[in-house]
This record gives structure tokens, sequence and C-alpha cells, in this order.
């Protein structure tokens, strides 16, 4: 900050010295005594460094405030330093008018998102109204056929509710209501959905009651716990999902299934990233996993992913730390 200072004083500072060789040459070329040259050179030295230390400080305060002002992430145009002369004035003026104008296209953005967040909503609502009553009529039937297509309209509701998830996710209403839930109550909600795919595929679900209690939001982890049990099963041709949980309060939900590569673990909870098993399923989205991450991240829990290429481990910590009330 010192040296940005002198630099943009440095011109000031030449002319004062050239100033002063100038009057001594001419009192030296004169004949005349160079003593009153030096006597004035020296008091005008000290007055000028007692501008300078007064102005460096001055301007070491107004650069600390834009400073501040630049690091907050909600930035107010009121707060910026009085300008000290026309130029500072036309900054500021236009400074004003790029936070006036940013302020319009938040606000603009802000009401498009709600707008977009409202219709979604909507179709989705809308959406399942059909779904469910196919999903009724399916239920006459107990052919192959008649399972598969179940099996895909469960899928196309469960994709309906990740685009309001994925919506909903950043706005201030995410409706959380923490509180401690029946742990069991949330698993058994997520794998009496997946049951008939677990007939159909005829995979062996090894659960035992878990009897823990867990301070969470219930439609959140359930939202996380189905799309875990939704890829389990999907990338299990045959074999075994195993739901257990492992002290101190860790949801583990292992698979017997094509596993995950190396390397593609790293990166299985990045958005759009769908690895090996989305090369051989053409229809993965890479967002699941994601949103759980996202999800676990804001109900204050760990999702993590094991794998040794044959097989799946997903553990999400539900452990909360004791706050002390004051």
């Amino acid at each position: 900050m010192t040296a940005d200072y002198f630099r943009s004083h440095i011109k000031s500072i030449i002319v004062w010295l050239i100033i002063c060789a100038l009057f001594a040459l001419v009192f030296l070329l004169y004949g005349l005594p160079v003593a009153p040259v030096l006597y004035g050179a020296l008091l005008s030295g000290f007055f000028g460094l007692v501008f300078l230390i007064i102005d460096f400080f001055s301007y070491r305060r107004r650069r600390i405030i834009l400073q501040r002002l630049a690091e907050e992430i909600t930035l107010s145009a009121d707060n910026i330093p009085l300008p000290r002369n026309g130029i500072e004035e036309e900054y500021t003026r236009l400074i004003h008018t790029l936070y006036d104008s940013l302020k319009a296209s938040e606000n603009e953005a802000a009401e498009k998102l709600s707008d977009m967040t409202d219709y979604y909503t909507m179709w989705v609502h809308q959406i399942k109204t059909p779904i469910a009553a196919m999903g009724l009529i399916l239920q006459g039937g107990d052919s192959p056929e008649y399972s598969e297509l179940s099996e895909n309209l469960q899928r196309i509701e469960q994709y309906a509710d990740m685009v309001l998830c994925y919506l909903r996710l950043d706005s201030d209403s995410s409706d959380l209501v923490i509180r401690e839930y029946d742990l069991d109550g949330i698993v058994r909600q997520a794998v009496r959905k997946f049951s008939s795919q677990f007939i159909r595929r005829r995979l062996k679900l090894i659960y035992e009651p878990l009897d823990k209690t867990v301070l969470t939001d219930e439609k959140w982890l359930l939202f996380v716990v189905e799309q875990i049990i939704s890829n389990s099963v999907k990338y299990t041709p045959s074999g075994e999902v195993e739901i257990c949980c492992e002290e101190p309060l860790t949801l583990c939900i292992r698979d017997t299934g094509i596993g995950i590569a190396p390397e593609d673990l790293p990166r299985i909870f990045e958005k759009g990233y769908t690895g090996r098993g989305g090369r051989l399923d053409k229809k993965a989205s890479g967002i699941g996993l994601y949103l759980c991450r996202r999800i676990c991240g804001k109900l204050g829990h760990r999702i993590t992913a094991e794998s040794d290429g044959r097989g799946t481990i997903i553990k999400i910590g539900l452990e909360t730390q004791q706050l002390e009330i004051e």
C-alpha cells in the first residue's frame, strides 16, 4: 500500500526536486549564497513531508474502506468514501450507476427464478396426477410387462421429484423442519418404494431395525436415501443390497453391483458427472448424487462413497454436535 501511494505521487516529488535544483543552479550562476535556497528547500521539504504523512493515512483509510466493501458479499454503494475531486466524483457516479444496474439485474433474475420455480412446482404437482392414475391402472396386472411399466413409471415420478428438489435447493424457502426422527421410519419408506424392483430383479435385501434417532429433516433425508437405494438397485444386476448403521451414527447402504471405478470415485458427487456407470446407463444424468451431497451439506450430514470395483458403499454421517445453550 505504501509503495502504491508513493508511485501515485512520484511526479509531484520529482517536480519539487527539479524546482529546488533550478533555484540552486540560478543562485550558483549569479554567485549568490546557496544557504537561503537550502534553507527554503529544507522548510518546504519538512512541510511537504508532514503533508505526505497526513495524506498517506487518509489514502490508507479510504483504501481499507474500499477493500472491505469489495470483500463483502453484499455491496452497499452508500458506504463508498466521499469524492475529493472531480475525477473521483465521476468514478463515484459510475460506481453508483453500475450498482443500480446490478441491483436491477439481481431483482430481475430473482423474479425470473421465482416464476420458474412456481411454474415447475405446479408442473410437478400436475404431472403426478396422471402418474398416480397410471400407477393404479398398472396395479391390476401381474405380467412382466406390467412390472416393467410400473418401474419406468416410478422412475418418471422420481425424475419429477428431482426437478423440484433441484429448483428448491438454493431457495430461501427450503421448508426445512429440523427435529428428531426415527431413522427406521425414513429407511422403511424408501425401501417400500423400491420393493417391486427388488422383487423383479431378484435382489436380496439385508435390513435389520436400526433403532436410531436422528436430528434431520425427514423429507430431504428421505430423498437422499431414495436416490442411493435407486442407484443400488439400478447398478446391481444380481446379488444383494444391505442397509445397516455403523457407530456412532452412520447410515451405510452397501450393494454388490458393478461398483465405481477408482478414477471416478473422487468425482461422483460432482454436478453432471456420470463416470463408468453413466457410460453403461446412457440415461444417467449425473444429478442424483450431486443433489444428495448438496442436501447433506444443508442438513449438516456427511456423505461419502467407497468401492473396490465389485460393489459400492455409500455412508451418510448423521451424528450431530452437542450445542451449548446460552
